[in-house]
């Protein structure tokens, strides 16, 4: 690649511009022996067909009827996998949190694109009015919000505790052509000691045009509203 096509870069900036692109293409490489990795995972642990309550689909509907749903119905197609972002609102977390949110926000976004691969949805342990509330406040006409109630769904797979402190996850499974619902993958911030933020940061494009820039992320934190600029 020619780095010097439309600006003058100086000789240094050339060779440092080389070294990263190198680094960039060992990242992909390593990022995709990695996807492969998660493909090849074995059949993960039968699940209970959990219990959910989900409000109509149109959030202009106001409050609506609530309806039961159980984790198969949210299936459309035996060979589709099913993935469930656990946000953090609910129990301990009193309010919805902004850093789920913002991956929330981006979800919605690309619903339609994501639809013709997968089914998505989002749980909370949050009741369903509440969560409907900020849904509606953040414009999420595009996504199936569940609100766990009960269930040990989102305890059961790492983003509850006994106490009821809420983590974000994010959650693949899988239905067999004889109903047999597997769970296949779930990944969360904390990956490691020294890890404690980072582990599903790809799911949002701001932390990685943050990375573009030379001042980095730094501390920066999502918030649910921002003064203007």
């Amino acid at each position: 690649m020619e780095f010097t096509r439309l600006i003058n870069q100086s000789a240094e900036y050339v060779a440092r511009r080389e070294e990263l692109r190198l680094a960039e293409i060992d990242l992909m490489r390593q990022r995709e022996r990695v996807a492969e990795l998660r493909r090849r995972l074995p059949a993960g642990a039968v699940l209970e067909d959990y219990a959910f309550a989900e409000g109509p689909a149109d959030l202009a509907a106001g409050d609506g009827p609530v309806r039961p749903v159980r984790l198969s119905e949210l299936f459309t197609a035996p060979d589709r996998p099913l993935v469930i972002y656990h946000l953090m609102y609910g129990k301990l977390q009193t309010s919805p949190c902004p850093m789920c949110t913002m991956w929330i926000d981006g979800f919605n976004g690309v619903a339609q694109h994501l639809a013709q691969n997968v089914d998505f949805a989002v749980a909370a342990a949050a009741e369903l009015p509440a969560l409907r509330d900020h849904a509606r406040h953040r414009g999420w006409t595009n996504l199936r919000l569940l609100s766990c109630g009960t269930s040990t769904f989102k305890f059961d797979l790492g983003s509850e505790d006994a106490a009821g402190e809420q983590d974000s996850s994010i959650s693949v499974f899988s239905r067999a052509t004889d109903g047999t619902i597997r769970h296949h993958y779930t990944a969360q911030p904390r990956m490691a000691e020294d890890i404690d933020q980072r582990g599903i940061d790809l799911l949002s494009p701001v932390w990685n045009v943050l990375d573009l820039t030379p001042q980095g992320r730094g501390d920066w934190y999502a918030e649910l509203e921002y003064a203007h600029r």
